[in-house]
């Protein structure tokens, strides 16, 4: 009986343990999984907004050779164009879509787990507060830009596919098509006007979403809107000056820095000249980013003295 009690713990010791990556690593994906399973949206309304795309897709088809042999006798810009537009106007909707839909998603989801008080359950399980927070913040900084893109892609593989169909039907050449268009230039530039803006440029203003998501008691929105719109009137009515105002304008319209110039009315026209360089360079990218990181330090403390509402 002593020899059995005795090999029993020696055996349980002896049992190889599990790999510490695994375990600091699975909290973190977990959280993830949580949001997407929470807010569907998150994937729905983009997929919802490509369909509605393929299907207007569907009645420029018939006149896409009109198109064509209308812009190959106007200027080679021109020409451009007129035949991208129905593919740029898909990924601006679809980009669009994203963008409201992050907005709405980091005002809410600290504040929704407060409202409907499944912060309880939450806050029960061996997840801390930072982790939380930087899973929620990965959604609209990172998941939702590459889906964005992803279905981009998708989206416009098919149009591109079923473009090449009419043209190649109507005895249309097929290659001046996918010249003048530069369906792959195009994604590179959507995926480098992705990174740039909307997940580096736009860092600090979703952090700062998230902080008066997890601070907020109610109308987070408001919240989130009011103070910077009180400071600018303060300024402008106390010096008479509007640089707060500029400031706020210089963040929400996007790193321009990133691009040289922009040919057309979308910022990923294949014919912008990239500066990456002078990107990284601006102050008001580093010093954005600063503050994204102290406003999600800021807002895992505040979570972890929140209770429900």
């Amino acid at each position: 009986m002593s020899t059995q009690s005795n090999n029993l713990p020696e055996s349980f010791s002896s049992q190889p343990a599990a790999p510490e990556t695994l375990v600091r690593t699975r909290p973190f994906y977990w959280s993830v999984r949580r949001e997407l399973w929470e807010y569907r949206s998150v994937y729905l309304v983009p997929l919802a907004i490509a369909g509605v795309s393929l299907f207007s897709f569907l009645f420029v088809m018939p006149h896409l050779p009109h198109m064509m042999r209308a812009a190959m006798v106007s200027a080679p810009i021109h020409y451009r164009d007129r035949v991208a537009h129905p593919f740029e106007m898909a990924a601006a909707f679809i980009l669009g879509a994203m963008f409201l839909v992050s907005i709405y998603y980091a005002i809410d989801c600290l504040y929704g787990e407060r409202r409907d008080r499944s912060i309880l359950f939450w806050k029960s399980l061996p997840v801390s507060d930072l982790t939380t927070v930087l899973a929620k913040a990965t959604v609209p900084l990172i998941l939702m830009p590459m889906l964005a893109f992803a279905i981009t892609l998708v989206a416009e593989s098919i149009m591109l596919l079923l473009g090449i169909a009419v043209i190649a039907a109507n005895g249309l050449s097929v290659a001046a098509f996918w010249q003048q268009l530069q369906p792959f230039p195009g994604m590179g530039m959507l995926l480098y006007h992705l990174v740039t803006v909307h997940m580096l440029w736009y860092a600090p203003l979703y952090a700062w979403l998230l902080l008066v998501s997890a601070w907020s008691r109610r109308a987070p929105f408001l919240w989130a809107v009011l103070p910077p719109f009180a400071i600018g009137i303060f300024e402008k009515a106390a010096f008479h000056s509007s640089h707060f105002a500029t400031l706020m304008m210089y963040r929400v319209g996007g790193g321009r820095e990133a691009v040289d110039s922009m040919q057309g009315d979308m910022p990923f026209h294949p014919g912008m000249h990239l500066t990456p360089g002078l990107f990284l360079a601006t102050p008001g990218l580093w010093l954005g980013l600063v503050f994204a990181a102290a406003f999600l330090i800021a807002a895992a403390r505040i979570r972890r003295d929140r209770g429900p509402i």
